[in-house]
Formats: structure tokens, sequence, C-alpha cells
């Protein structure tokens, strides 16, 4: 808990969430809610299914390079998209770790590109020769497994758990 009170002491200092969270940054859930175990539960879930994601980026990393160090071609795209996934994942790390804490505005983000990461994923590999048949399962593990996030997220409870912050002017009946 050492580390993840340090971090969050730094991300407040630089005030990140300000940043990231825009006009909802401030906007927290009940504590009862954020330490209600199911909603752990679901962040345990979350955390397993990104170290999956992690573990897919890496892999296919790892494969482009085997391939080109045997003198294959491994297409630019390849290393693009196995960069760019491991650079999404980490930035998905962050939402979770701020959602977690019961920071709507990380929730919402999480939300959101769970929906939109699988869907945009999908359809760059049905793009035919973009790239080679590993590349295209591993963008199929990588949606399969953000669709996980995204089942998590949306579950009754965790809807329940992240209400949408009241519109200003509604708070206070006038409006």
């Amino acid at each position: 808990m050492g580390l993840s009170a340090a971090a969050d002491r730094v991300w407040q200092r630089l005030q990140l969430d300000r940043l990231a969270g825009g006009r909802h940054s401030g906007y927290v859930i009940h504590e009862d809610m954020r330490q209600h175990p199911r909603t752990v539960r679901s962040f345990v879930g979350i955390r397993w299914l990104l170290f999956g994601e992690t573990v897919v980026g890496l892999t296919a990393i790892f494969i482009a390079a085997v391939l080109t160090s045997r003198g294959e071609l491994v297409p630019w795209a390849v290393w693009f998209r196995s960069t760019v996934v491991l650079f999404i994942t980490a930035s998905l790390y962050v939402f979770a770790w701020r959602a977690q804490l019961g920071y709507y505005w990380a929730y919402s983000r999480l939300r959101l590109f769970s929906r939109i990461f699988p869907i945009v994923t999908l359809i760059i590999a049905t793009i035919p020769g973009l790239y080679p048949g590993w590349m295209v399962v591993e963008q199929i593990v990588f949606s399969l497994l953000m669709i996980g996030i995204g089942d998590l997220l949306t579950s009754d409870h965790m809807r329940a758990a992240f209400p949408r912050p009241a519109k200003p002017g509604f708070a206070d009946g006038a409006g």
C-alpha cells in the first residue's frame, strides 16, 4: 500500500486528476461503494485482464523480434501495433488505479475505452494483408480481454457504485 499511497501523493501534487478528469475530476464515489466486496472483486478481475493485455502485448513484440532475428520480414504495422498496445495498456492501468480509488472520471474513461478499443481492433484486424495471421489472433485476444473489462465495468453493481455526477445546476434543484 505504501507505493500506491506515494504514487497517489505525487499524482495529487501534479494535479493530474484535474488534467485527466476535466470537470468531474474531483467527483469520487462513496467510500462504502468503493470498499464493497463486489467492487473490490471487479477491480481484481480488471487487473488480471490488464495483466493479460500486457502479456499479449509483450508476446507480440517477442514473436516479432524472433521472426526478425530469423531473417523474416515483419511489417512495420506489427511493430507499431505491438508498441501501441503496450502504451494503451499502461494508460488503462492508470485509469483502473484511479477508478479503484473512486474517481468517476477514471471509471468513465476505462469503460469508454473498453467499448471502443475492441471495435477498432477487430475492424483493423479484418484489413487484408495488413497483419500476419498470428497478429490477427493477437488482436482478437486483445479484444476479448477488453470486452471482459467492459463486462465487469458495466455490471449492475459497478454502474450503481459509480453513478454519473449530477449536472451543474441540478444538484441544488435550480435548473
